[in-house]
């Protein structure tokens, strides 16, 4: 969810439903409908149905399930996103192997997604009527350019690990909205033995256990989803897992990983900013850290706290961003030393160190 009020659309957002369930359809159209700023153009059972829609509606945002008849979502989206590039918000079940598909949804190009509950659909989707109004919107004002883009992993010179001369002892990052594939681009390009990393992506419990899977087989670093105190190595990156606050504890001369289970803070477990404050009280003169794409503002304030303790800050520029809530937040507010585009905040770390 986003976290401060934004302009209204000057006309409604256009949405197609793509759903082989004639209830779902229904139901999801009820849920859109019922926002003055949201309309409905078009319904449709599957992929070759939704094709001929799309080309006679052209719709601001599709809605897409992963399990169809003729075309699965998947195969659909990438057909889509090649040709016809458009923000899509998959519809999927919050079990593991739903988990695995969307987070390949979102590698594919898929702005973000909400879950279809395998129990007691109709009130649970109910549930999430705010949810999905709320990504919708923010689907509508996304940087189509950045959704799905593959950067050049050629575009320049191999990064080497650099003696670690310097005091830095943690490098940071937090992101929400196309975050996922944000982080992977980053330290997919981050050499081996630098400081360990402290992850935050806005994302629910059973994803984050995937997507930390994920990471570790495409990346050099070895990455790890926190489910209990971790001290922290380097060479290792470190995610929150998708229920509980990460928050960083030094014990002697050691930084560990540790798990709170607060309430959400800016509507968000985990959150950012409580990555961000706790490393302020134990090592904020000592820490890179990067905001990245996302919607709301969580990440802000704790990344401007971490500046005016001695960190070295960044943020995402606006055109690499799916989203620009989080990083144009934490420029609003003079927290980032350094803005940069996403290709380029890899090489400023290693430069840093």
């Amino acid at each position: 969810m986003t976290d401060t009020k934004i302009e209204e659309f000057s006309t409604p957002v256009s949405v197609i439903i793509v759903d082989d369930s004639a209830f779902i359809r229904v139901l999801l159209s009820q849920i859109l409908d019922s926002d003055d700023q949201i309309k409905v153009v078009a319904t449709a059972e599957d992929p070759l149905d939704a094709r001929e829609k799309i080309k006679k509606y052209n719709p601001d945002v599709i809605t897409l399930d992963v399990e169809m008849p003729k075309m699965d979502g998947i195969t659909f989206l990438k057909n889509l996103m090649r040709l016809r590039p458009m923000p899509v918000i998959m519809v999927s079940t919050l079990t593991q192997a739903g988990a695995d598909v969307t987070l390949e949804a979102l590698n594919s190009g898929a702005f973000d997604f909400v879950g279809k509950p395998t129990t007691e659909v109709k009130e649970q989707l109910m549930g999430l009527a705010n949810e999905l109004i709320e990504k919708v919107k923010a689907a509508a004002r996304c940087n189509t350019i950045a959704l799905g883009q593959v950067e050049d992993e050629n575009h320049d010179e191999p990064l080497t690990t650099p003696e670690l001369t310097s005091d830095f002892e943690l490098i940071a990052i937090g992101a929400s909205t196309g975050g996922t594939e944000a982080i992977q681009e980053v330290i997919k390009r981050l050499p081996r033995g630098l400081p360990p990393i402290v992850l935050t992506q806005h994302i629910p419990d059973v994803f984050s256990t995937s997507y930390a899977k994920r990471l570790n087989s495409e990346v050099k670093i070895s990455v790890v989803e926190v489910r209990s105190p971790q001290k922290l190595q380097n060479g290792h990156a470190y995610l929150a897992p998708g229920h509980m606050h990460m928050e960083i504890k030094r014990k002697g001369k050691e930084l560990w990983a540790v798990l709170s289970d607060e309430m959400p803070v800016n509507r968000h477990k985990p959150s950012v900013d409580v990555l961000f404050e706790s490393i302020g009280k134990v090592a904020a003169d000592r820490c890179l850290a990067a905001i990245l794409t996302g919607m709301g503002q969580d990440g802000a304030k704790g990344l401007l706290e971490l500046r005016q303790k001695g960190a070295v800050t960044i943020a995402q520029d606006e055109d690499s961003s799916v989203v620009w809530g989080m990083p144009g937040a934490a420029v609003k507010m003079e927290a980032a030393q350094k803005v940069l585009p996403l290709k380029k905040i890899p090489r400023y770390l290693v430069s840093r160190l």
